[in-house]
């Protein structure tokens, strides 16, 4: 089979064969992490980011390549996990905008679209490295611009742009040595190589059934019953206390407006003298503009004034309008609550459990500051509410946050300011990627904490008299004083840095890297905190995780003061998964 160009409706069914592929080989992709943990999550980040994007463009695809390309791009835009998530939604993103005005792409234009992609993703993180799915994206793009020269065949080319692909992952040890030592190529390399493997599947065979229903089977996280069932009894209980006519703003709205659109003349759409007419009678304002299309959710009153205003900006479509008072009602009268109405963005992956809101501010009652953290475990959330971070994300290696649960949590927040402490490297470009969506309507920073004694630290280093700027410097600096510990186990055998590591055996990262290991927990923190702490060293703070033993916990502790009289030891309950120990030494 040839074809000589690709429409809206092929690309969508690329689209789900390469979803499918990868979802079906998440778990393959996850292996294929360099430290042996078991928090490989790079399969499990790209599988949810492509199914945000699916599930988009599986209600609104379009014979149209340009379109059906920009509603995948926003998707991921959205639905982007972890760096190789977001990475992975730039990909795609300098695709949607090349593709953007076009019905078709032919060869020619096919590989320019990928061009733009890769040029797109270097630009979005600060220090590309090569040896990553940048390089297997870059190569596949520069050998199909050469060879869309030769042909008009767009499974011809889509075949080279493949085995390209495969070459540059199979190429990915040799140029990031850590992938050499450990005998794997690339992770986020080999999720692209599983998308484009089916892409080229479908160009060649055309669709299946298992196309259209496999794709959205994607490893979605799903909350602990006990804790589903504690949720539930704690709205049942709020619900109970609040009267059904003390719901001020009863109608909750959500809709899109589709910036120009109609036969009337509109108005240039401004954000936030929207922002502020909504307000008038209405709460819970969150805007999401993405250039044409505007997300609008809010609380109103008066939903007809709501439609009117957005009406001189666009067409709107997608309309939701819930009366919340008749919903409480129902709940009353039912005695529990009920499910909550389905969102917009409903079907996309959530975290593990919903962000905390705040009570809403005053209008007149604006913080001036605000802080978002990302952790993992109900003694480190408490940590951060106790330094006054006032949204805690629930996340961390196992469970990343999309950029949208970042863009949510901001909204919530009423303050001038908003600092993000994302607390892993794994989700520092997902924070990045909100920071600079809202970057016209909310002063957003990133403080770029890769762990979470470092996110700890930035948080009491914050002054609240101080300038935003005086405040990034003094946090930044601070992170940069923090030495970090991690004490997990082996999931498979390998050799890292000199280090014969079995499986099952624990293991002890310093900062990033591996530098103990054992067949007893108790043995590998000893050579762990060996490693970090040195002559000067005043703080040692434990964080005991889930699995940790109270009796292992006090045969640390005694050692620790022992070994290290002069300086100052903590221990704290941190709860979190995957890390039996966290460690921080600071001077």
């Amino acid at each position: 089979m040839s074809r000589r160009s690709i429409n809206g409706t092929d690309f969508t069914g690329m689209v789900l064969a390469g979803a499918e592929k990868l979802s079906r080989q998440a778990e393959h992709v996850n292996a294929l992490n360099v430290f042996p943990v078991p928090d490989g999550d790079t399969g499990t980040n790209m599988n949810l980011t492509m199914t945000a994007g699916v599930t988009d463009l599986r209600e609104r695809s379009s014979a149209s390549i340009g379109q059906s390309a920009t509603v995948l791009s926003k998707g991921l835009l959205m639905g982007a996990r972890g760096n190789s998530g977001v990475i992975l939604s730039q990909l795609f993103r300098g695709f949607g905008r090349y593709a953007a005005s076009h019905e078709e792409l032919n060869a020619i234009q096919f590989a320019a679209a990928l061009q733009v992609g890769v040029e797109t993703a270097y630009k979005a993180v600060v220090k590309p490295v090569e040896g990553t799915i940048l390089t297997v994206a870059k190569e596949a793009a520069k050998h199909a611009s050469t060879y869309a020269r030769r042909t008009t065949d767009v499974v011809e080319l889509m075949r080279e742009v493949l085995a390209k692909a495969q070459i540059a992952l199979d190429r990915t040890p040799e140029q990031l040595p850590v992938l050499k030592q450990v005998g794997v190529v690339d992770s986020g390399g080999q999720g692209l190589v599983y998308i484009y493997e089916g892409f080229l599947e479908y160009l060649e065979k055309g669709t299946s059934a298992s196309s259209h229903h496999s794709s959205s089977n994607a490893t979605t996280p799903t909350a602990k019953p006990s804790a589903t069932n504690a949720a539930s009894h704690i709205q049942t209980s709020a619900q109970a206390q609040l009267e059904t006519e003390n719901i001020e703003f009863l109608y909750d709205m959500e809709f899109f407006i589709n910036l120009g659109l109609g036969q009337e003349p509109h108005d240039r759409f401004d954000e936030e003298a929207f922002r502020q007419a909504l307000a008038v009678n209405g709460d819970s304002i969150i805007i999401i503009a993405d250039d044409d299309i505007v997300k609008v959710h809010v609380h109103s009153k008066t939903p007809g004034e709501v439609m009117t205003l957005a009406l001189r900006y666009g067409e709107i479509t997608q309309i939701h309008i819930l009366n919340m008072r008749e919903q409480h009602r129902d709940l009353l009268h039912a005695g529990m609550d009920g499910t909550a109405p389905p969102e917009l963005f409903a079907d996309m992956p959530a975290p593990e459990q919903a962000p905390e809101e705040l009570s809403a501010f005053p209008a007149d009652e604006i913080a001036p500051y605000g802080f978002i953290a990302v952790a993992s475990g109900a003694g480190i959330e408490e940590i951060f509410k106790s330094l006054g971070v006032d949204i805690v994300l629930s996340g961390g290696q196992t469970m990343n946050p999309s950029t949208e649960d970042f863009v949510n949590a901001i909204g919530k927040l009423s303050a001038q300011h908003v600092f993000l402490l994302p607390n892993n490297s794994n989700i520092v470009l997902a924070a990045q990627q909100a920071r600079d969506l809202l970057e016209d309507e909310r002063q957003v920073t990133v403080i770029p904490c890769k762990s979470i004694p470092q996110g700890i630290s930035a948080a009491l280093a914050f002054q609240e008299d101080d300038s935003p700027e005086a405040n990034t410097e003094q946090m930044t600096e601070a992170i940069q004083h923090v030495k970090t510990g991690q004490i997990t186990y082996a999931v498979r055998d390998t050799t890292f840095d000199g280090l014969d590591i079995k499986a099952g055996n624990y293991i002890g990262i310093f900062n990033s890297k591996i530098v103990a290991t054992a067949a007893n927990r108790l043995t590998t923190s000893k050579q762990l905190l060996a490693a970090m702490v040195e002559s000067g060293d005043e703080v040692i703070t434990l964080l005991t995780g889930e699995s940790a033993s109270e009796a292992e916990t006090a045969k640390l502790a005694e050692w620790l003061t022992e070994q290290y009289p002069d300086a100052e030891v903590e221990f704290h309950t941190g709860g979190q998964p995957v890390y039996d120990y966290m460690f921080s030494v600071e001077a």
